[in-house]
């Protein structure tokens, strides 16, 4: 049998774009124990006065998020952001209907803004525009950000806080085109209340920047018209529309899994053709971006949270325990997020800690990586530069979902001001290796830093916290170059990253 082979040409001539380090972004809702549990466990060790977890808190630094989403997700849709602030003992404890639990309001706008800040990441806070309006918003941004001699400012700084938290990103609502949402909207009236909030709130703050709400998926009956839509009512006053989008093994088809980045692809591409629409419908000059602001893989935890109790403060909801097959998935989402870093400038892996996250812990005890830490890992780490735009030619697979898989998905970015150029590449292949050939013969004096490989005999693998090393990355083998020509053995069903000195 003849060896499998697939090809790519990455030429320095021809780039995409600059990745926006965004991309790399994350997510932190009031929900399950993300933050009860998560990253605020006053009685763990590592707690620091304010209640942190230190040892979450490397582990987030270690990843390098620049952003995370706060403070929802669905429970932002019935949030009351004023219970949140001000001293713990006066605040009320409140019902959060979206997931039924219990929100003692410890943790709120002025102590995850000092949390980001020491997980070195920026917030992309969220308004609620289900249950609440264009005043609310506008009194959050001037809360947040404006420098004082206001009330809303002034009251910040009695809290402590005398210097403006300066949020940049903020998120005009979350998912308000699904009926699960409290406040759930039409787009005619989401995109009113969208765009009024959008004007005050940039009367407050002009620098800030906006995304409105888009699909909470491509299988929505209202998509795409919803983007349509919401779009013209917002379009002049917002930077981005959010894409939500998550994925799952629910029949054990292993080779339709696989290929659910496909699936991203289409609706990126979607979304953008109706941005583009009504960029063209207004004759605008302005171009709107995606805000890519939750995906992931869930479905593991989706029958253990029908179990739950209600009314419980940190439940545990949402604890996928991630298997090396979810890993591979999420470095062939993560290669898509990069092949469209033209109009996807921010992005969010939903979520951080605990909930379908990379980073699971045990209240009071110990914290440990699940297995997609590890692309994340590699993709923020290394995907930083300009996206290439590359031509790749492999073998391909057709499945229950899809047809024309390519066995090899890949992408390359150039780091110019580090002398990297870093390949990417799944192998989604179960009956063996496949070598990839990249011709980069317009990079002079390529060299093979590391080739590093996450691969595993057991699909179903997981890292756990008794066993928490039991997927790992590890060298790989044989990467060379010779004559401008990079050669390297992608073992089957393997994530793949070549670092090349350029």
């Amino acid at each position: 049998m003849s060896k499998s082979i697939a090809r790519m040409t990455i030429d320095p001539q021809y780039q995409l774009a600059e990745v926006d380090p965004r991309l790399y972004g994350s997510f932190i809702e009031h929900l399950g124990r993300a933050v009860y549990g998560g990253i605020y466990d006053p009685s763990h060790p590592t707690a620091d006065e304010f209640g942190f977890r230190h040892d979450v808190i490397e582990l987030v630094r270690d990843l390098q998020v620049p952003i995370v989403r706060y403070p929802g997700g669905n429970f932002v849709s019935g949030y009351r952001w004023e219970d949140g602030v001000g001293p713990v003992e006066s605040r009320p404890q409140q019902l959060d209907l979206a997931w039924r639990s219990l929100e003692p309001n410890r943790i709120g706008v002025n102590e995850f803004v000092a949390w980001a800040r020491q997980a070195n990441s920026d917030v992309m806070m969220a308004v609620n525009l289900g249950t609440r309006g264009i005043d609310e918003a506008k009194q959050l941004v001037e809360y947040c950000n404006h420098p004082g001699g206001s009330y809303w400012s002034d009251l910040r700084r009695s809290h402590g806080y005398q210097e403006p938290h300066r949020i940049q990103v903020w998120c005009l609502g979350n998912e308000m085109d699904g009926p699960w949402q409290i406040g759930h909207k039409t787009a005619d009236e989401y995109g009113r209340i969208a765009e009024e909030a959008a004007k005050v709130m940039k009367w407050v703050d002009p620098t800030i920047e906006l995304v409105a709400c888009g699909s909470s998926g491509s299988k929505m009956a209202t998509f795409p018209e919803w983007e349509r839509i919401v779009l013209e009512h917002t379009y002049d006053h917002v930077e981005y529309i959010s894409m939500h989008s998550y994925y799952g093994n629910r029949k054990n088809d292993l080779a339709s899994y696989l290929a659910q980045s496909l699936d991203m692809d289409y609706f990126i591409r979607s979304v953008i053709a109706a941005c583009d629409y009504v960029k063209a419908k207004k004759r605008s000059n302005k171009t709107v971006n995606i805000s890519f602001d939750e995906w992931n893989v869930w479905f593991h935890s989706n029958e253990a949270d029908k179990q739950v109790e209600p009314w419980q403060v940190g439940p545990p909801l949402l604890e996928d325990v991630y298997t090396f097959e979810d890993a591979l998935v999420v470095g062939c989402l993560l290669i898509t997020l990069l092949k469209h870093a033209d109009r996807v400038k921010m992005a969010c892996l939903a979520q951080l800690v605990n909930v379908i996250a990379p980073i699971m812990t045990e209240n009071g005890g110990a914290s440990w990586k699940q297995t997609i830490y590890y692309p994340f890992l590699h993709a923020s780490r290394y995907g930083r530069g300009k996206v290439m735009h590359c031509s790749v030619q492999s073998p391909k697979y057709d499945c229950k979902e899809f047809t024309d898989v390519p066995l090899v998905e890949t992408v390359a970015v150039w780091n110019q001001e580090m002398g990297e150029l870093t390949v990417f590449a799944v192998n989604r292949s179960q009956d063996g290796g496949i070598e990839l050939q990249c011709d980069i013969r317009g990079f002079d004096r390529a060299s093979v830093i590391e080739h590093t490989v996450l691969v595993h005999s057991n699909l179903k693998a997981v890292n756990t916290k008794e066993h928490p090393h039991e997927v790992t990355p590890q060298p790989g083998q044989g990467a060379r170059v010779d004559d401008g020509l990079l050669t390297v053995q992608l073992p089957k069903l393997s994530w793949n990253v070549v670092r090349l000195r350029v």
